[in-house]
């Protein structure tokens, strides 16, 4: 554990997972060019990204089973060829049927990646070290929404659709090269333990599911996750071109700037995770309130919002990503390490459940209000993003009261097991008396 081979198996981990994100992200940052070359409006355009994150997330589960059965190499190749695949059909796509196939060939190998990659921090790491790498994970990952952003979107400008999407294709390509060739599912000696299970097929699902752990974990990713997901995917960039009218220089640097407050809020938040694991759902709480605020000031303000308030939004949003990462945590603290992958799975399958619901609703509003007349400056009006948009609101408030619902069951298992949680006031009053008497200390 944490030799030079770990890192290494770790970085071919990262990057293939990278570049994941790169194919999953590629599709939001074209959304007007997409409706211009497929002539469709708002729900349409929607469903290209709804139907791939269908793919994506009713497979979470299935995939967290066949990784813990056949390991992370196999998965992870498997799921960059269905990518390359899928970039490969909406290169030459032309009609709305095809690029919807591509683009749900390209949710179908990202599904495979992200848990599968995941599995491999606890099996080549110590435990200590595992709250931090999983965030690492997860936000060097990000760094593929740049590549979206930056080079794909000026390669395509530059040189057209089919070019673009070619190259994206091509990244699969090297992914499954590197994978096949340095990556290994856990150290020598130990991928037997690792891969094999006592339980069978439908006894570790069970168990993983009836788990109140794993169940917390899956609304805490479910509230926090989706509203940057939805942002970045499908509806950040014509919200800030079409509805706010910057510029697509300026919408790029705030996407940008999404990336890297997401790398910054990582290791912190893992640091975090590990010393306060007891407060784990508090902060996706207050996270999730903070987001709902914002969003709704943002919505609220008369007229354009000013490029600095965006800022704030985009900010928030982004550490929402970093904060989803503790749904995976809860996972692997309440669960053993054969049903760890299935356990992830259900994690992950929350955030993006609650993304492509919120992806149509939008879509299906906006062009609602279009239809009855309600949107007289434009299908892509601000006064039609605010009430599409506002859709956010009522899933982050579901989420919150599941969470909260699960939580009252965890902390009962925590106390018949002997760890009480104490009220938030009485942790913050001992925290704080602490920090004096280390003061004092010093003096």
């Amino acid at each position: 554990m944490s030799s030079w081979r770990a890192w290494t198996v770790w970085g071919i981990g990262v990057f293939a997972y990278l570049v994941a994100v790169v194919q999953r992200t590629s599709f939001g940052v074209v959304g007007l060019e997409a409706s211009d070359r497929f002539h469709v409006g708002g729900a349409v355009l929607s469903a290209f990204t709804v139907l791939q994150l269908v793919v994506y997330a009713s497979l979470q589960i299935p995939v967290g089973m066949l990784v813990d059965r056949f390991g992370s190499r196999v998965m992870v190749s498997i799921g960059a060829v269905f990518m390359a695949l899928g970039q490969l059909q909406i290169s030459v796509a032309e009609s709305v049927v095809t690029g919807i196939i591509g683009r749900m060939l390209v949710g179908m190998g990202d599904a495979m990646t992200f848990v599968s990659v995941l599995r491999l921090v606890p099996l080549w790491f110590p435990a200590r070290r595992v709250p931090l790498l999983t965030q690492l994970t997860g936000m060097l990952g990000m760094l593929g929404q740049l590549v979206s952003v930056i080079p794909f979107l000026a390669l395509l400008h530059a040189r057209g659709w089919t070019t673009g999407f070619l190259s994206l294709a091509c990244l699969s390509v090297l992914v499954v090269v590197l994978v096949l060739a340095m990556l290994r599912n856990a150290p020598h000696g130990t991928a037997r333990a690792a891969e094999g299970s006592p339980e069978g097929t439908r006894a570790v699902l069970a168990a993983a599911w009836r788990q109140p752990g794993t169940r917390l974990g899956l609304w805490s990713h479910f509230t926090v996750q989706f509203s940057g997901t939805v942002f970045a995917l499908a509806w950040g960039f014509p919200f800030m071109v079409a509805g706010q009218g910057y510029d697509t220089a300026t919408a790029a640097g705030l996407m940008s700037f999404f990336v890297v407050v997401a790398l910054i809020a990582g290791p912190p938040m893992g640091r975090f995770v590990s010393r306060h694991p007891l407060r784990r759902s508090t902060l996706v709480l207050l996270i999730t309130g903070l987001t709902a605020l914002v969003w709704a000031v943002v919505l609220l303000y008369p007229g354009k919002a000013p490029l600095w308030l965006m800022v704030v939004l985009v900010a928030v949003l982004a550490v929402g990503g970093p904060s989803s990462m503790i749904g995976f945590d809860f996972a692997r603290t309440f669960n053993p390490s054969h049903r760890l992958g299935t356990a992830t799975g259900i994690v992950n399958s929350g955030g993006f459940a609650a993304a492509l619901v919120t992806m149509f609703l939008v879509g299906y509003l906006l062009d609602v209000q279009h239809a009855l007349g309600l949107s007289p400056q434009g299908l892509y009006s601000l006064d039609a993003f605010r009430v599409a948009l506002a859709a956010q609101l009522v899933v982050m408030g579901f989420g919150a009261v599941m969470v909260f619902g699960v939580r009252r069951k965890v902390r009962r298992q925590l106390a018949a097991s002997g760890v009480h949680v104490a009220p938030l006031r009485v942790a913050l009053g001992v925290a704080l008396d602490e920090a004096r008497a280390k003061r004092l200390a010093r003096r």
